[in-house]
């Protein structure tokens, strides 16, 4: 199972390999030591360090009120821990407005610990930030459907791309992610049949969160995973919890499930 297999840690080369080789990618979010040591032990590939802990850490209604200095702090605490896993760390809010903002927010969390940053969206000013990233030794990973940094445009928390139109306009955001140096890409939110498409497009690997069985992983948001979150759960989250004895069953199972392609079922999907 992925590192388990062998001393040496995970890095980018190791996941596009696993992307080539349709090898399935578990990637759960964490903020703190104690967790990002749980998550090492249990099998886990990768770590997002997500600005979703405006949500489950700080009781924040959205993303957005989450800084840079925040983000650096719990990226610290996650490294301390971690022994094998890839680190991802979300630009949260404002903090990748141009590239010049970009490229010194990034390398704050870079230098916190992280092997790679994310930044939401795929439209053109996105496209310069990641190749003006990438261009400056920076590894991307984009972020497209879904985009909860832009919650107040959007007014709601509601599936993407399920129109024709929507759908193509992702599908060529995806593509240019790539061309333009990302070498990952999350797909939140869409029909199981667009996280399809575009993952047999791109030769990165594609991360799902809503967005089908066929992607090349699966993250979650620890806490939702654990069925400790508070309010409403979105149809693509699975409580791991039921029927285990532990925390570290649960995730085992999950990194499990996720690697066998079991999870996401169907009904964890949507539908175009």
């Amino acid at each position: 199972m992925g590192y388990l297999q062998g001393d040496q840690p995970i890095n980018i080369s190791k996941l596009l390999s696993m992307h080539a080789e349709r090898e399935k990618i578990a990637m759960l979010t964490a903020y703190d030591s104690t967790m990002s040591a749980l998550l090492n032990r249990c099998g886990v590939e990768s770590i997002l360090i997500g600005d979703s802990l405006g949500n489950v850490i700080q009781g924040q209604s959205s993303t957005t009120p989450v800084t840079v200095e925040q983000m650096v702090y719990h990226t610290q605490c996650v490294v301390r821990a971690n022994t094998h896993a890839f680190l991802i760390a979300d630009l949260p809010f404002a903090s990748y407005g141009d590239p010049i903002q970009a490229l010194d927010s990034a390398a704050q969390l870079m230098r916190a610990g992280a092997d790679m940053v994310k930044l939401e969206g795929g439209g053109d000013w996105q496209l310069e930030i990641i190749q003006y990233l990438v261009e400056r030794s920076v590894p991307v990973c984009a972020h497209l459907g879904l985009l909860p940094q832009s919650i107040h445009l959007l007014g709601s928390f509601k599936v993407q791309g399920k129109t024709k139109t929507a759908a193509q306009v992702m599908h060529e955001q995806a593509l240019a992610c790539e061309q333009v140096g990302a070498q990952m890409v999350v797909l939140e939110a869409i029909p199981s049949s667009l996280g399809r498409q575009i993952t047999d497009s791109v030769s990165i690997p594609t991360i799902g969160i809503g967005a089908g069985p066929d992607c090349s992983g699966q993250v979650l948001v620890l806490q939702d995973m654990l069925g400790i979150s508070t309010g409403h759960q979105p149809k693509f989250v699975k409580n791991f919890v039921e029927g285990h004895p532990s925390i570290e069953a649960a995730i085992k199972t999950y990194v499990r499930e996720v690697k066998s392609g079991k999870f996401p079922g169907p009904e964890h999907g949507y539908s175009g």
